[in-house]
């Protein structure tokens, strides 16, 4: 068929990309979960037929989904070659990591899209489910060596044939759940939005015609790896490095670590993490699949105008040897792969920061913190409360840093305290800026937060998180942001993890409370060029301390909290105050 005119193609662009928004927020507003349905841990998306590369995401799906759930479709696409029988209604369920997945507590979903007969394409669907067994509820257990002690893997099977339901199946996962009710909700969440989206796509198809949807979809891809080959070719030819550390893996108390040498020639890009640290023993190992997820979505902040399928990888060499924690095989635990994506999307940003110094940016505060709560409410039933958490994001050549925002992983929001307490017998007593904690620079970081929990109830605590050694990285003479803490009383006592950033089986009683101070993000420049009168701002706001404005700003204010420009001249210029 002949090219699409422009306007056809602009619409059908939109049109796709808004069935996958609606099956987003279908998903969000059903979901029983808050994760889903407030954090937003959840997307979908269009893939191709025979490939299962990604044609269509819509705008507020998490990314790193996104780029995984190819990898997935894939999977199930083989599982289909070797087994045959195929039928419009199918639909497949599985969460194992390995083979598409990413950890044990994103449940895909996959449909096939039929016309005439034939398979078209294939619609997805990913959301994160509260708890599916394991050592630890919630999932998130930073003791596990193996992925049995992390909770169910399913590999990838047949929820419905046909459009009935193997009940069965839905058995099993009850079964193996402390809140079978919650994933039974999130389920069928996600079933009501394949079936939205499948009913979308059909009247799109009904209103085109196969022959212009499909050519459309072609020039979304072939457009995609054209403006990817154009930015990459606006970088200097040349190999580039960059490194930075997680603080242990859980079990051994050693840092692990995330390296790239990147390579540019002229249009083209090799990604090679073949230095990083070999797989770990404890839950910090991400599939192959999830590594090329997150430097898509790393690629996808640096370039901002590059649309958002396949096709912008295809200029893309990936080497990711088995020998390293980034492509690492079964039994290994995948629990924390949230945490080794952030850093390999920091070293991402880092590496191509060489490359064009102009779009350096500093370290986010990289860690999700999760954090799981977990007990009996007054009347005996069980909750599982699981949430990520704030920090702050780096500075940059345009700006200050965000305070307490999200991760640059996704699209996700911090789930509302009001939200958490009316879902679960948890007080927050705190939930606030954490003053020192960015990074010191002409534009400084933004500012991580401090969250204090109290329990309502005994309660079984864990966390896994990251940047309780290694802190958010500062760039071009920028300084490094404030490392992560977290605590709990314990009686008279107050308690903190042996392994700083992680830690389980923490008994909690009613009264006590747990305390997290997230990391802010990295400052860029040289703090002592930030504009004094923004520095005073930031002391009487309570973002920065008078001595840190001293000692990293050079800055001196008056009792008042106003500027004592003779003072500051003098500690600018290096001459004792």
């Amino acid at each position: 068929m002949s090219a699409i005119d422009p306007v056809t193609l602009a619409v059908l662009k939109g049109r796709l990309e808004q069935i996958a928004d609606e099956m987003d927020a279908t998903l969000c507003r059903s979901a029983f979960n808050p994760i889903i349905a407030e954090a937003k841990d959840a997307c979908h998306g269009l893939y191709h037929a025979s490939t299962g590369a990604t044609l269509v995401q819509g705008t507020s799906g998490l990314p790193i989904f996104v780029g995984a759930m190819s990898f997935a479709v894939q999977a199930v696409i083989e599982k289909v070659n070797r087994e045959g029988g195929l039928a419009p209604g199918d639909t497949f369920l599985f969460n194992d990591p390995y083979c598409g997945g990413t950890h044990l507590n994103d449940f895909r979903l996959v449909r096939p899209v039929f016309r005439n007969g034939a398979l078209f394409a294939w619609l997805a669907s990913v959301g994160h489910w509260l708890d599916i067994g394991g050592n630890v509820a919630g999932g998130y257990n930073p003791k596990a060596t193996e992925s049995f002690q992390e909770g169910m893997r399913l590999p990838p099977v047949k929820l419905i044939t046909a459009g009935t339901l193997n009940q069965d199946i839905v058995d099993i996962l009850a079964a193996n759940s402390r809140v079978p009710a919650s994933n039974w909700g999130d389920l069928n969440g996600q079933l009501n939005a394949l079936d939205l989206g499948e009913k979308r796509f059909a009247a799109l198809l009904d209103q085109y015609g196969e022959a212009v949807v499909s050519t459309a979809l072609d020039a979304f891809s072939d457009r995609a790896e054209a403006m990817m080959r154009a930015a990459i070719a606006t970088l200097p030819d040349g190999s580039y490095a960059f490194e930075d550390v997680l603080d242990n893996d859980g079990i051994v108390d050693e840092e692990l670590t995330v390296a790239l040498d990147v390579t540019i020639a002229g249009e083209e890009m090799t990604l090679d993490f073949s230095r990083s640290s070999p797989p770990a023993q404890g839950p910090i190992n991400i599939s192959y699949a999830t590594t090329v997820a997150a430097c898509y979505v790393a690629l996808k902040h640096i370039f901002t105008d590059v649309p958002a399928n396949a096709g912008c990888l295809r200029p893309i060499k990936f080497v990711v040897p088995e020998t390293t924690l980034l492509a690492a095989r079964a039994p290994k635990p995948m629990a924390g792969y949230t945490e080794t994506i952030l850093r390999l999307i920091g070293v991402m940003l880092g590496a191509l920061a060489k490359a064009d110094p102009s779009r350096a940016t500093a370290a986010p505060f990289g860690t999700i913190n999760a954090l799981s709560i977990a007990g009996n409410r007054a009347d005996d039933s069980r909750f599982v409360m699981f949430s990520f958490f704030g920090g702050g994001m780096g500075g940059n050549p345009e700006s200050d840093g965000l305070n307490h925002a999200n991760n640059p992983i996704s699209t996700a929001t911090i789930p509302p305290l009001e939200i958490l307490e009316a879902a679960y017998p948890v007080m927050f007593t705190q939930w606030a800026l954490r003053p020192d904690s960015a990074g010191a620079g002409e534009h400084r970081g933004g500012l991580g937060a401090v969250y204090e929990i109290e329990m309502l109830t005994d309660s079984d605590v864990a966390l896994l998180g990251e940047r309780g050694k290694a802190a958010p990285f500062g760039v071009s003479g920028g300084m490094a942001a404030a490392l992560n803490r977290f605590s709990w009383q314990e009686g008279e006592e107050t308690r903190s993890p042996p392994m700083v950033s992680k830690i389980t089986d923490v008994k909690v009683r009613a009264g006590e409370r747990v305390r997290l101070e997230t990391p802010g993000g990295g400052g860029w420049r040289d703090p002592k060029t930030r504009p004094s009168a923004q520095v005073a701002r930031d002391v009487r706001l309570g973002y920065v301390s008078r001595e840190a404005a001293a000692r990293d700003y050079g800055v001196a204010l008056a009792d008042d909290l106003s500027l004592d420009a003779v003072k500051t001249a003098e500690l600018r210029q290096g001459v004792s105050a």
